[in-house]
Parts: structure tokens; sequence; C-alpha cells
């Protein structure tokens, strides 16, 4: 499936999940759904160096016919955001690919990497 296979109602699903991973986390997520070429991750780092700031952002892509899946984080993000719970990320949207879960794999995914991505909360900070 090419992001033009998606329908408006899935778009607009991994929209929101977008919006809300930016909102719980301060971070900017971008998703890419289509053909990621020969050199997945080679294609994945070259959007993500693309986005506006791409220091603080998240790449996603997926290639649902190659079952690719590749994240990349920018050195603010990574400061937060671990490769083990990049890792576990991938594995749920792997599981809900398999189960012919396109969006909801995604909606997940980005949800988890949000919440892992969030910087902790600092108490007493002007102590």
């Amino acid at each position: 499936m090419a992001a033009g296979e998606l329908s408006a109602a899935q778009r607009f699903e991994i929209d929101r999940a977008i919006r809300a991973a930016e909102q719980a986390s301060r971070c900017e997520f971008s998703v890419f759904v289509g053909a990621a070429g020969i050199d997945p991750r080679r294609h994945a780092t070259r959007l993500h160096s693309s986005l506006v700031v791409p220091d603080r952002s998240v790449l996603v892509l997926v290639d649902p016919r190659a079952k690719v899946i590749e994240v990349v984080t920018g050195s603010t993000v990574r400061r937060t955001l671990t490769d083990s719970a990049v890792g576990l990320a991938v594995l749920e949207m792997q599981s809900a690919f398999a189960a012919g879960d396109l969006v909801g794999g995604i909606r997940r995914g980005v949800s988890m990497l949000a919440e892992h991505a969030r910087a902790p909360e600092t108490l007493h900070a002007g102590e």
C-alpha cells in the first residue's frame, strides 16, 4: 500500500496521532507511508534531514509492501528516546501490521514513541 492508497479517514487518523504525539512530547513527528527504495534507512535519513527542525524531530517511515519500518530521531530527541524504546515501538507496529492493521499500528507506534520522547518533569527547578 502506498501513501496514495490511504483513505482520507486513514490519513486523518494518522494526522491526529501525530498531533497528539507532538503535544505529549513537544517533539515534531512525521510519518511517511510508501515505497522506501533500495536503501530504506538512507531514504528515511534523507527525509528526516529535510524536516524543518530535524534535531527535535522523529520520522517514522513505513513501507508496507517491503515490510520495512525505519525510525529516525534527531539529536535532541535522542536524549530521552532510547534505541530500546524505539525498538519496542517498532515491535508494536510490526505486530499490528501482521494482523492487517496498518493505521492502528502507526497510531500505537507513534504514541509509544511520544511517551518515551517526553522529557521527564523537573520538580523544584528553581531550587
